[in-house]
């Protein structure tokens, strides 16, 4: 392993409501937005849909949970962030260090 990368798992809340694209296609996307940040995208898991513990929305009382483990620079959770605060398919990222 390259000593300036370190191991992430990054948990992703999907908003699916009102989107055309299947979750697969989501998916996708993100993985895409992950090698941008130069990021390698190893194991995904997709944990199916969920209802939250605390809804702060009515209009979104739930949303599709995928987790996905990746080797980037530590640079990279920060980035990965920004460039998906503006994604409107992706409703929450939580990034940890594994």
């Amino acid at each position: 392993m390259n000593p300036n990368k370190r191991n992430y798992r990054a948990t992703f809340i999907l908003d699916t409501n009102g989107v055309e694209d299947s979750v697969d296609t989501i998916i996708e996307n993100v993985k895409q937005e992950i090698a941008t940040v130069e990021g390698e995208v190893g194991e995904i898991e997709n944990l199916g849909q969920r209802d939250f513990a605390r809804v702060t929305d009515r209009k979104r009382p739930s949303g599709v949970y995928v987790q996905v483990h990746f080797t980037a620079p530590g640079s990279a959770p920060a980035a990965l962030h920004e460039r998906l605060r503006l994604n409107q398919t992706v409703y929450r990222t939580y990034v940890e260090s594994v």
